[in-house]
């Protein structure tokens, strides 16, 4: 029987942005390089996603020679070096964590405040720090950027499509910003998955994803609806929480990249 394949890889370089499909990419200690180096913070250092400010999926990012460029409608393109010495320390926070970042500048600041409609700040982590992922899941050392909780989220082709037809109106996968997404597999295979394998490198499955209203902005648009909350959650809630994908935890580094063939080493224990 044919092994599932690993047919969309994602990078969001910026926390809540739009983000772009690679052929291939390295895996550093904190997941996919690059994704969610950067976030947009409020005056506190709080940070800003879509579940606040659904315009910010208009902005569309793209990493080029080692530095960011943002593009949105109506706004000149702007380029930003990933990281530069001197860079002003910026004490943030991502739901309950508490990280140091660094500022990247005022013209970044300036230029997603104008087009947010909201003061904001641009930060990045920096490569010296570490931000643990959630002990309740993970082991001592495990670490992601400015993701909600984990470093990669990983969907399955064929759940999306047995969702899509339960639906009136199909869903592409870019709602549910995954970082791996396979196929060739059944819908949600994922979730009976413990310990996989692409590319030599071994993935811990750790937690269900439980899912916002940020599923329900349409990218292209940034208008909000119910769906696909409202659907998921006649069949797929648990308590007052609906589940779709699961987050994993890579065990070493490494490149992949897409029809490289997923290896199950174990399912996870039967409830």
């Amino acid at each position: 029987m044919p092994k599932p394949t690993l047919q969309g890889i994602y990078r969001y370089p910026v926390k809540s942005l739009r983000g772009t499909m690679l052929e291939q990419t390295g895996l550093d200690a904190r997941g996919v390089s690059f994704d969610r180096h950067w976030m947009l913070v409020d005056a506190d250092g709080q940070f800003l996603s879509q579940r606040k400010l659904p315009r910010m999926t208009l902005v569309q990012t793209q990493m080029q020679s080692g530095g960011l460029s943002l593009q949105a409608p109506d706004m000149p393109d702007l380029e930003l070096p990933s990281e530069q010495a001197g860079d002003e320390q910026v004490k943030v926070r991502v739901w309950g964590d508490e990280c140091l970042a660094r500022s990247a500048g005022e013209d970044a600041d300036n230029w997603l405040s104008e087009f947010l409609n909201t003061e904001c700040r641009l930060v990045y982590m920096p490569d010296d720090q570490q931000r643990q992922v959630d002990l309740d899941y993970a082991n001592q050392g495990d670490q992601t950027g400015f993701s909600d909780g984990f470093p990669l989220l990983l969907i399955s082709e064929a759940s999306l499509q047995d969702l899509n037809s339960r639906m009136s109106e199909a869903l592409p996968m870019e709602r549910f910003r995954p970082n791996l997404v396979v196929g060739g597999c059944e819908p949600y295979a994922e979730d009976q998955w413990k310990r996989i394998c692409i590319g030599g490198i071994e993935f811990r499955v750790v937690k269900p994803c439980s899912r916002c209203a940020i599923t329900t902005v349409n990218p292209e648009t940034a208008e909000t609806g119910a769906e696909p909350l409202k659907t998921l959650s006649g069949y797929r809630r648990r308590g007052k929480k609906v589940y779709f994908g699961q987050n994993i935890i890579h065990e070493g580094t490494g490149q992949i990249s897409l029809g490289m063939e997923l290896e199950v080493l174990e399912l996870a224990d039967e409830a």
